[in-house]
């Protein structure tokens, strides 16, 4: 492994331990290129992520980016680089990695979301296109894109609810503002939660019910993927199924403690999915 592909790994693996421990089970070329693309993600991520966030370090991450892709002179570095290569090679639409950043540089800025359309806008750039462009590294077919934008969406939504504290910390809440309020709770804090509790699990419940529906929707599109590939992506989605069942199971744990499968329950389950060709159970 080379030094570029070590610092790429090691941005990945602190950035994710589901999907980089899932990424094991791609044949070597193709965790490659995950692993070029999810330290792009995780970089972008981290300078609107961090405390305090780092605004003009994303708006320069961003400018590099904008400035390599478009041939003009200037050092991007290997994580740019290595994207930029990655997006030309695979044919990923310059307007997914726009609508990505877009999303990110709403962190910087933007507290809370009104209803749920807006709530999804916001996810279509932070995850339904980061599925758009894990279908163009596997090389599938047109018709895996709208599987791939809801498995991104319905994950992407589990950690809006897996991270509901995490997220109040920064400011911020991502699930509907208006569905809050219709819930009966004025916020999604630990002290309103346990005002009104009967409120706040049945609140989560359905949030959960949510993610299942798309969770749902987007199944068909595991048939579309070739087996090699499939495991990897079954084997994710499986540890988000058991990341909104321990939820599910007991709303208040996402004031306790982040929600999320230890390394070797995900690679046990890849290894079940790598025996049964990820076509099993759940």
């Amino acid at each position: 492994m080379s030094r570029v592909d070590r610092v790429r790994s090691g941005i990945f693996r602190r950035g994710s331990r589901t999907y980089f421990n899932s990424t094991r089970f791609f044949p070597a070329a193709v965790r490659r290129d995950v692993h070029a693309l999810y330290a792009f993600v995780r970089t972008a991520d981290d300078f609107v992520d961090s405390t305090p966030q780092d605004a003009p370090g994303f708006e320069a991450f961003r400018r590099r980016y904008l400035d390599r892709r478009e041939g003009r002179p200037g050092p991007a570095g290997p994580i740019i680089d290595g994207f930029v290569e990655l997006s030309e090679r695979r044919g990923f639409e310059p307007a997914w990695v726009d609508a990505f950043l877009d999303s990110m540089a709403q962190d910087l800025s933007r507290r809370e979301y009104g209803t749920l359309d807006e709530t999804l806008a916001y996810v279509y750039g932070s995850a339904e296109v980061i599925g758009l462009m894990m279908a163009r590294i596997m090389g599938l077919e047109e018709n895996a894109s709208r599987p791939a934008r809801l498995l991104g969406r319905a994950m992407q939504y589990i950690n809006f609810i897996r991270d509901i504290r995490e997220d109040l910390d920064l400011g911020r809440t991502y699930l509907p503002r208006d569905e809050i309020l219709a819930a009966g709770l004025a916020s999604l804090r630990e002290d309103e939660a346990r005002r009104s509790p009967e409120a706040f699990r049945a609140f989560v419940r359905g949030q959960v019910r949510r993610y299942r529906d798309w969770r749902e929707e987007a199944a068909p599109g595991f048939a579309l993927i070739p087996r090699r590939l499939r495991i990897p992506i079954r084997t994710a989605a499986d540890m988000y199924e058991w990341t909104a069942g321990r939820i599910e199971a007991d709303p208040f744990v996402v004031h306790g403690r982040k929600v999320r499968p230890s390394a070797g329950r995900i690679v046990s389950r890849g290894i079940r999915n790598l025996i049964t060709g990820g076509d099993g159970d759940r």
